[in-house]
């Protein structure tokens, strides 16, 4: 199973690095939901790049970060703000093998605390990086409240 996920901020407002549809200098990231998780595809360009070729290593943890941040507004209907973002850099992710795309899995939950495995896969579905991601999470009244946090239908199609 894989959905698309609607992006519902105002795009007026939000210039999110990651997601944000109108900043020019962003990712503009598309969202998947998956059975397990939440998935981005996404094709880098050489504006994303460090040693030529290869994407960047702050570019790559942003793709982590970002996917589980929007598997806790699908799978966990609310908000949080990553407090641990840890990523292991297997093989360089060559921009001219295309599209990456990165993943975020649940892997476990308490009242507060979501923790992710993430995974980042090059154009040839090669893995490339892994990372593990802790968000502080918020009560669906507060992401709502302090975040502009639509609730988990407004994702949907």
């Amino acid at each position: 199973m894989r959905q698309k996920i609607r992006n519902p901020f105002d795009a007026s407002q939000n210039c999110c690095f990651g997601c944000g549809p109108e900043n020019k200098i962003g990712l503009r990231l598309c969202f998947e939901e998956t059975q397990t998780g939440v998935l981005a595809t996404w094709n880098p360009d050489r504006n994303y790049q460090g040693y030529t070729n290869v994407l960047h290593g702050g570019i790559i943890a942003t793709l982590l970060d970002e996917v589980s941040a929007w598997a806790i507004h699908v799978k966990l209907n609310t908000a949080g703000v990553t407090s641990k973002l840890t990523v292991r850099y297997l093989s360089p992710v060559h921009l001219s093998k295309g599209a990456v795309t990165a993943l975020a899995e649940l892997d476990r939950k308490d009242e507060r605390t979501a923790f992710f495995k993430c995974t980042l896969l090059d154009g040839e579905s090669k893995v490339c990086a892994e990372g593990e991601t802790e968000f502080f999470l918020f009560p669906e009244e507060v992401a709502r409240r302090r975040f502009m946090y639509p609730g988990r239908d407004a994702f949907r199609f």
